[in-house]
C-alpha cells in the first residue's frame, strides 16, 4: 500500500472555469482521508483527478513514488466505488466481483482465491450466485467494494458511496467500510458532503470550499481547533452557534443576543472591532429566565434541541440532556464556559485566537 500526494493541483474547464485551486495534499501510507464540504466545492473532481477520469490541468500528482499524472486510469493502481453501485444486472454477485480480473487475463484459479477472500470480509458468501436484483442496496455497496478489493489496488477511492442508502443502512455501512479499513490497511480516500460520515471514518479530514482546501486536520482537532467561521460550522451537528459582538473597552465582548459581555480567552483586536462570536449547542446550558424565547423544541430522546430567538432577532440551537427540558414559549437565560467559546473576524471569517 501506499500514500498519495498532490502538489499545487489546479483544474481548469475550457482554459477559464477555474474548479481546483492550487491543491496541496499529502495522503499517508495506509490513511483514511475523507473529503468533505458542501455541493460544488471541488471534493469529487479532485478524487476523479487521483483517480485519472479528470486531466490535471497544472501541478503533480504521485502516488507512492510514482508520477500519475499523466497515466491512464488502469494504470493508477487504484479502485474506486461509486455512489451508484455500477453492477452488471446479468452477471451474479461472484462474477462481478471477479469481471475485472477476468477480462485482464487472470488464471481462473487466482479469481476464485481472491473473490472468496473478498467475500470472507465482507461476509458476502451465502450471496455469491444471487445478482443484484435480489441484494438490498447495503449488499450491492458491499459487491461494489469486494469488486474494487479483488483487484489489490494501491488507493480506494470512495465517491459518495453511502448516498443512495436509507438512515440505518448508511450507519451500518460506515461501520463496516472502517472495519475493512482497520482489516485490509489500505490507503483510503473517501468523498462525503456529510460531516457525520467524515467526523466517525476519517483519520483525516479536508475541509473543501470553491475548490480551496480551507483546513486539514483530525476529525477532533477540526472540531475543537477550527481555523475559520466555515470549518467551525461546517464541523459539528448541529453547527456552532454564531452572534455578532463588538470588542469592548475592557477587553471583553459585547453580544447584544445574550444580553452581556463574555470574556473570550484570546488575544483581543482593538476596542470597536466587529467580531462574530461563536459558540456550540452542546456548551450551553439552559435556565429560566427572561434572556431569550424558545421557539420550537426537538425530542430525540436522549437530547432535545431547542431553537431559541433572542431579542435582537438572531436565533441559535442549544442541546439540553437529562430529565429536565424545557417547553417552546418559556423564557430562558443561557449560560456557559467562556473558554468554550470561539471568536471570527467579522471582515475575513479567520479565527481570532
Amino acid at each position: 500500500m501506499t500514500g498519495v500526494t498532490l502538489n499545487n493541483v489546479v483544474k481548469r474547464y475550457g482554459g477559464t472555469v477555474q474548479v481546483i485551486h492550487g491543491v496541496d495534499l499529502k495522503i499517508e501510507d495506509g490513511e483514511f482521508c475523507v473529503f468533505v464540504g458542501p455541493s460544488g466545492c471541488g471534493k469529487s473532481t479532485l478524487m476523479r483527478m487521483v483517480a485519472g477520469l479528470e486531466e490535471t490541468t497544472e501541478g503533480t500528482i504521485h502516488i507512492g513514488k510514482r508520477d500519475v499524472t499523466r497515466m491512464d486510469p488502469a494504470e493508477r493502481g487504484v479502485a474506486m466505488v461509486f455512489q451508484t453501485y455500477a453492477l452488471y444486472p446479468h452477471m451474479t454477485v461472484e462474477e462481478n466481483m471477479g469481471f475485472g480480473l477476468k477480462m485482464n487475463g487472470h488464471p481462473k484459479d487466482e479469481i476464485q482465491s481472491k473473490v472468496s477472500e473478498a467475500s470472507r470480509i465482507l461476509k458476502l458468501d451465502e450471496y455469491l450466485k444471487r445478482k443484484p436484483a435480489a441484494l438490498s442496496g447495503g449488499q450491492r455497496q458491499r459487491v461494489a467494494i469486494g469488486r474494487a478489493i479483488v483487484r489489490g489496488p494501491e488507493v480506494f477511492l470512495f465517491d459518495e458511496p453511502l448516498s443512495n442508502l436509507d438512515a440505518e443502512l448508511r450507519v451500518e455501512m460506515r461501520v463496516e467500510i472502517a472495519r475493512l479499513h482497520k482489516d485490509i490497511g489500505a490507503t483510503m480516500i473517501y468523498v462525503t458532503h456529510d460531516q457525520v460520515e467524515a467526523m466517525t471514518m476519517a483519520d483525516k479530514i479536508v475541509v473543501l470550499r470553491l475548490g480551496k482546501i480551507e483546513q486539514v486536520g483530525a476529525p477532533l482537532d477540526l472540531y475543537r481547533d477550527p481555523d475559520n467561521k466555515f470549518v467551525a460550522g461546517f464541523i459539528g451537528s448541529p453547527a456552532m452557534n454564531f452572534l455578532k459582538g463588538k470588542v469592548n473597552a475592557q477587553g471583553t465582548v459585547d453580544v447584544p443576543a445574550l444580553k452581556s459581555a463574555v470574556p473570550v480567552p484570546v488575544k483581543m483586536p482593538p476596542p470597536g472591532t466587529e467580531v462574530i462570536f461563536g459558540i456550540r449547542p452542546e456548551h450551553v446550558v439552559v435556565s429560566e429566565g427572561d434572556t431569550m424565547s424558545i421557539e420550537l423544541t426537538e425530542a430525540l430522546g436522549g437530547v432535545s434541541f431547542d431553537y431559541i430567538q433572542a431579542d435582537t432577532g438572531e436565533r441559535l440551537i442549544v442541546e439540553e440532556r437529562g430529565d429536565h427540558r424545557s417547553s417552546p414559549g418559556a423564557r430562558v437565560n443561557l449560560s456557559f464556559d467562556p473558554a468554550r467559546s470561539y471568536l471570527f473576524d467579522a471582515a475575513t471569517e479567520a479565527r481570532i485566537r
